[in-house]
């Protein structure tokens, strides 16, 4: 069950996945139809933002590794917080890489 606020002419406006934010806000069937699509408009709108959000990510990890590579900086420069995430993206880059060369099963026998 979800919550909706929807505007004079009866359309969603706002959703709530399940909090009820104040009285105006009415319950709705998660499978119901303007639900959905007013979900689906709202992913589309930021699609392109986030889809450069990403882009954007990989760009700055692969600055940070030329950095590091090049000795401009140490990567235990960074916070520990950091370090963390950048390993954690590295492992997953390295993982992905093998999986599209080899397949998902062939890694699981390596």
């Amino acid at each position: 069950m979800a919550f909706v606020l929807k505007n004079a002419s009866g359309h969603i406006v706002a959703v709530s996945p399940s909090l009820q934010v104040n009285a105006d806000w009415e319950a709705i069937d998660d499978k119901d139809i303007d639900y959905l699509h007013f979900l689906d408009q709202e992913l589309k709108k930021h699609h392109t933002f986030r889809e450069s959000d990403i882009q954007l990510a990989r760009v700055l990890e692969d600055l940070i590794s030329i950095m590091i590579d090049r000795s401009l900086i140490s990567f235990t420069d960074f916070p520990s917080a950091a370090q963390k995430r950048l390993n954690e993206r590295q492992t997953l880059r390295r993982e992905n890489s093998l999986s599209a060369l080899f397949g998902d099963d062939d890694i699981a026998k390596l």
